[in-house]
């Protein structure tokens, strides 16, 4: 009987152990000027079709106590790859699974990216936007699954379909998207 209490005892340690998310950081400072930390960057969308790819990653910021939420759009093509680019006029919307809509606000920086070609002939184009979460924000993603992304460019709209889980053909790693916010905004506060 004590067996059995002690390995349901174990069981329960270790599936609350794996069920809760590390906070990893690629950036983590502490100096005179204050705190900065940053996730590591987690992949939210994968597009492989035709012959392009699109992949979109998102990371947290903590600069000094303030928020934000770093977007890396990375495009890959031989064909012509058109400008996503971010203002002062994009936004991030967020539609949560319990159907409030989350809005999150690009700063002034413009960004159309960074246009790369690698030796396999493939154009690559690296875009980063980072946006403000706006007040009372944090607490919804946290406790509501995120089923679709909305990016407002300078020039057009994209619409994302967040899946629940895939496991990447760009890295092959497992990646939970719709849970993001709820697993990792804890490692910005």
């Amino acid at each position: 009987m004590k067996k059995s209490i002690t390995a349901l005892l174990l069981l329960f340690v270790n599936v609350t152990m794996f069920a809760q998310s590390e906070c990893d950081y690629s950036v983590n400072v502490s100096d005179s000027l204050g705190v900065y930390k940053q996730t590591n960057e987690y992949l939210i969308s994968e597009k492989i079709f035709a012959g392009k790819s699109e992949y979109i990653f998102f990371s947290l910021v903590t600069d000094n106590g303030f928020p934000a939420l770093n977007v890396q759009l990375i495009q890959k093509s031989k064909d012509f790859l058109p400008a996503n680019c971010f203002d002062k006029n994009s936004k991030l919307y967020l539609q949560l699974q319990n159907g409030k809509v989350i809005t999150l606000l690009h700063m002034n920086k413009e960004s159309c990216g960074n246009f790369i070609r690698d030796p396999k002939g493939f154009d690559n184009r690296v875009t980063i936007g980072t946006f403000m979460f706006v007040k009372g924000t944090m607490e919804e993603l946290k406790n509501s699954p995120i089923n679709l992304m909305r990016v407002k460019y300078l020039t057009n709209i994209e619409d994302y379909v967040i899946k629940k889980e895939l496991t990447s053909e760009l890295n092959q790693k497992f990646y939970q998207p719709e849970t993001y916010f709820m697993n990792y905004l804890k490692c910005i506060q």
